[in-house]
């Protein structure tokens, strides 16, 4: 019997919010899709909208911080009659602090929150993937990625963090025929968080200043579509006016 692709979206918020658009527009393109957050009904509720535009998929709450939750929900993802095809990492925890005025403890969950459960989601996913010698795992990264600017040196450093797994990831797993690739986010993305949370930035910005989801998501479908001579390791993703 054949197995159900499936893909693992890791870090689903709002419906309007990244990885709520990545999950709806896996599910489009026929895969079985795990949504994975910390909200029950959140993640309810989007399966179902799934469900009824023809899609599949199964609301899964963990932490992915927490090692055990990771390796329960790769094991079930990979299980018949799944089989892993596609993963991303879409976790973006940011608190502005001066570096003196940083404690160790904000620093460390900074740290757990972005750089750990990547490190998690990545082990765990390619512990299964290569299983199939096949399959996509992308890993969502910020414009902190490759500059540190304060108040956000912390954040920075986890985010640069996360960036170097992913590319020795994508170098050390590219050859078992497994793509990685990691993604930086250079601009504010048009969705309920930086409205509710950045209506200034949001308003300065004005709508050709805001990545639509609706473009990144395409990106990303696009990564894992991409030719195994011709795959890319890192892009970088801004509006055509950010200045960089």
């Amino acid at each position: 019997m054949s197995r159900i692709k499936t893909a693992v979206v890791v870090g689903v918020g709002p419906e309007d919010g990244l990885g709520g658009a990545l999950a709806k527009r896996f599910a489009k393109e026929g895969l079985h899709v795990f949504l994975v957050g910390r909200t029950q009904s959140r993640l309810g509720a989007l399966a179902q909208k799934i469900v009824e535009a023809g899609g599949s998929a199964t609301p899964y709450v963990a932490d992915a911080s927490c090692e055990q939750e990771l390796i329960d929900l790769f094991e079930h993802a990979n299980r018949r009659p799944y089989q892993l095809e596609l993963v991303t990492h879409n976790i973006d925890l940011n608190l502005q602090s001066p570096l003196l005025e940083t404690t160790a403890e904000l620093y460390e969950e900074l740290w757990r929150k972005n750089s750990l459960s990547g490190f998690l989601v990545s082990r765990e996913a390619l512990k299964q993937l290569v299983k199939h010698h096949r399959g996509t795992l992308i890993i969502t990264g910020a414009t902190a990625s490759l500059r540190a600017r304060p108040p956000f040196t912390a954040f920075a450093a986890a985010k640069a963090s996360l960036r170097a797994l992913a590319l020795g990831a994508a170098r050390e797993f590219g050859p078992m025929g497994i793509h990685v690739a990691h993604t930086v986010i250079d601009g504010v993305i048009d969705g309920s968080r930086a409205r509710t949370q950045f209506p200034g930035l949001v308003e300065q910005k004005g709508e050709e200043g805001l990545i639509k989801l609706a473009d990144i998501v395409d990106l990303y479908w696009s990564i894992h579509r991409q030719g195994r001579s011709a795959w890319c390791a890192e892009i970088d993703i801004r509006p055509f006016k950010e200045l960089f």
